[in-house]
């Protein structure tokens, strides 16, 4: 550790700038052989963590001095490519410029202008993004190659090894070399069945994003074990004779949260009990449990089954808030007043026993008066109301202080083997309730550890940067919608008061679209940044701790300070932050496995629409074409040579594709015809109806 520390510090004093291996060796003192190769090895490993680079003589140096910006690389299956960096503007990369680097690869890259000055070309790659690949194989003269599904990848990969397949299967394949100048070389690890089959597909996509589809044997052995500890108090607070419910989706297994409120006798204060699954009792940190956990980071969601982060003994089991069994606890409890402020709280282990296993159909159906479900829930009636009556208190807190209600609509895929019905997924008023419960509760727990300066796995939300705002604003101009805030330092309420006064407009739906588009991804974080969306000053993660690792550091984080314990929890500061990152990447591992497989089931869903009508609304413009999406979700391409002949110009900054006749825009309606269903690029086409 000490060689690489004295080697990197030479390198910023500049001492071995510009210097070859052997000269650094001569510089060093190092002579022997072993020595040489030690050193040959700390170069490379300074080399993969992206603090050195070699110039075209072969040259060590430190990336700065060569000006060169770091990025990662986001292909096209048309062959250009975009450098995509945390600091600072997208670049683009012409098919020239890529100098050997694919999708995914983090690299080096120079800024080289171009035409509007946004253009780069590789000079190295730093590390390969993609290992391991779904395709189609196809058998040649000489081997084979397989063709990626992921079309942002774009070299076939030749297949040097593995397991034998059979023209026109889906594969996965490890990438085992990269040839200057030639295609990847891989092996196939699996056949996964015939190219266009539906679960062939999904498993390819499953497969493509090294998701762990089952536990090891060491695990799901921890984990059994820990579930069948019998419930004690053992020093919890009893809150088995509380009024406790949990309300969740109609085929949800896995329980994280239960929920009580009751009123003050002046009816001034509501008290809210949010009752967490206590995760943290079960999952020691540091065991085989722990480790397989932080992997997964999160339960990944498809259509037709779930990955969990914990195995089913826990998940759905002993972790889980079942109706009538006693379960383990962190409870978060709080006194809440008129304006919808916890003015009270405290954060205890505890000891439930859920009186009802609600569904959010159940309790939005009492609430809007359904009488047989009413008698049936005679006991629950009060507590609803209230329950009721506080969330629409803290609706309007959030509204006040500026939080942002954008209009994000998510699909409801139910599947039956082959057989797939396609939907919007409707928010009621129970949804809105334990939405906005969860929220306070996660609030609350943030500010007891900023308060108390523990660490702390915060959800941050970072405010659009000021080029994205700077586009939104001169969009919102365009339309003539009133924009007085100022791009370099927008507030969530300004966001917020835009869509207010466009609600039940026409141009709701379209700002309401660019709005989303201009912000940043949430993402978690060892330092507290806010969340901009939910204009909170401090937000974390703490009601999910069954299917989010975040939220059980969190847990351990709180139990060591109400312990007495906050020296140990300051000694957690180092993995907080770790967590936090590992975290933030498998949470985007999850997302876009969850977007494409969707993507899969809705074309699937599809194609048994061919050759109908739809009403729908336009959702994007590109240089190519105009996306639309139907009420279902379900989105698709018309292409601009299918469009009516005019002279068309892309209007980026307007979201615009102007023709001379027929112009459209981003919420325009339209009608449209479905025309093809593309199961391996997971695409639809559609044509104009009119």
């Amino acid at each position: 550790m000490a060689a690489i520390e004295s080697i990197r510090e030479k390198f910023h004093t500049g001492e071995l700038e510009y210097k070859k291996a052997g000269d650094i060796c001569h510089l060093l003192g190092v002579n022997g052989r072993g020595g040489r190769e030690e050193v040959f090895r700390i170069l490379r490993e300074l080399e993969e963590q992206g603090e050195i680079v070699r110039d075209e003589r072969g040259r060590f140096v430190t990336p700065a001095k060569l000006g060169l910006v770091l990025g990662t690389v986001q292909g096209n299956e048309r062959g250009f490519a975009f450098l995509l960096r945390e600091d600072g503007d997208d670049l683009f990369i012409p098919p020239r410029a890529l100098n050997g680097a694919l999708h995914k690869d983090v690299v080096f890259a120079k800024i080289v202008g171009g035409e509007r000055g946004d253009e780069a070309s590789v000079h190295s790659i730093v590390r390969r993004g993609l290992r391991r690949l779904a395709g189609t194989y196809y058998k040649e003269k000489k081997g084979g190659l397989v063709v990626p599904d992921e079309r942002k990848y774009s070299q076939d990969i030749r297949i040097v090894g593995g397991v034998r397949a059979v023209s026109g299967e889906k594969v996965l394949v490890k990438i085992v070399n990269y040839p200057d100048g030639k295609k990847p070389e891989g092996e196939i690890l699996e056949v996964l069945g015939r190219s266009g089959e539906l679960s062939a597909e999904e498993d390819a996509l499953i497969a493509a994003q090294d998701l762990p589809t089952a536990f090891p044997q060491k695990v799901l052995s921890e984990a059994a074990r820990a579930a069948r500890e019998p419930v004690t108090l053992a020093g919890r607070r009893d809150f088995r004779d509380e009024l406790v419910i949990t309300i969740d989706g109609e085929d949800s297994r896995d329980f994280d949260d239960a929920v009580s409120v009751s009123k003050s006798k002046d009816g001034k204060y509501y008290f809210l009990s949010v009752h967490i699954a206590d995760v943290s009792h079960y999952v020691k940190r540091g065991g085989s449990l722990d480790k397989e956990a932080l992997s997964r980071g999160t339960s990944v969601y498809f259509p037709d089954r779930v990955l969990p982060m914990l195995p089913e003994s826990l998940s759905n089991g002993a972790c889980s808030l079942n109706e009538g069994e006693d379960r383990y606890t962190l409870s978060c409890l709080m006194k809440v007043d008129e304006k919808g402020s916890a003015v009270e709280s405290e954060l205890a282990e505890g000891v439930i026993c859920s009186r009802n296993r609600m569904t959010y159909n159940k309790v939005t159906a009492i609430l809007e008066g359904d009488e047989a479900l009413r008698r049936e829930y005679a006991h629950l009636l009060p507590m609803l109301e209230d329950m009721k009556a506080l969330a629409g208190i803290l609706m309007q807190k959030r509204d006040r202080r500026g939080s942002i209600d954008l209009d994000v609509r998510e699909a409801k895929i139910v599947a039956d083997g082959e057989n797939i019905e396609v939907s919007a997924y409707e928010r009621t008023i129970s949804h809105h309730i334990i939405e906005e419960f969860m929220i306070l509760a996660n609030e609350t727990v943030a500010e007891f550890l900023a308060g108390y300066e523990l660490p702390c796995v915060y959800r941050v939300h970072e405010k659009p940067s000021e080029e994205k705002a700077a586009g939104f604003k001169a969009y919102l101009q365009e339309l003539g919608v009133k924009a007085d805030f100022r791009p370099e330092n927008v507030r969530p309420g300004e966001y917020g008061k835009i869509l207010e006064k466009l609600e039940d407009g026409e141009l709701f739906r379209v700002v309401n679209r660019v709005m989303l588009r201009s912000m940043s991804k949430a993402k978690y974080s060892a330092e507290n940044g806010g969340h901009f969306g939910l204009a909170s000053r401090c937000y974390c993660h703490f009601t999910s701790p069954i299917r989010r690792y975040p939220d059980l550091v969190v847990h351990r984080l709180v139990k060591l300070a109400i312990g007495g314990q906050a020296g140990e929890a300051e000694q957690m500061a180092a993995f907080a932050a770790r967590a936090a990152n590992e975290c933030s990447n498998t949470e985007r591992r999850a997302d876009e496995a969850e977007r494409a497989v969707d993507e899969l089931y809705k074309v699937w869903y599809m194609r048994s629409h061919l050759g109908e009508e739809f009403d729908a609304i336009v959702s994007g413009v590109t240089a190519f074409g105009v996306f639309a999406e139907l009420t279902n979700t379900v989105e698709g391409l018309i292409k601009i040579e299918n469009l009516p002949a005019d002279d068309y110009v892309f209007v980026e900054q307007k979201f615009l594709l102007k023709g001379e006749r027929r112009s459209f825009k981003i919420g325009d309606s339209i009608k449209i015809k479905v025309a093809a269903c593309d199961i391996g690029t997971r695409r639809c086409e559609f044509l104009l109806a009119e």
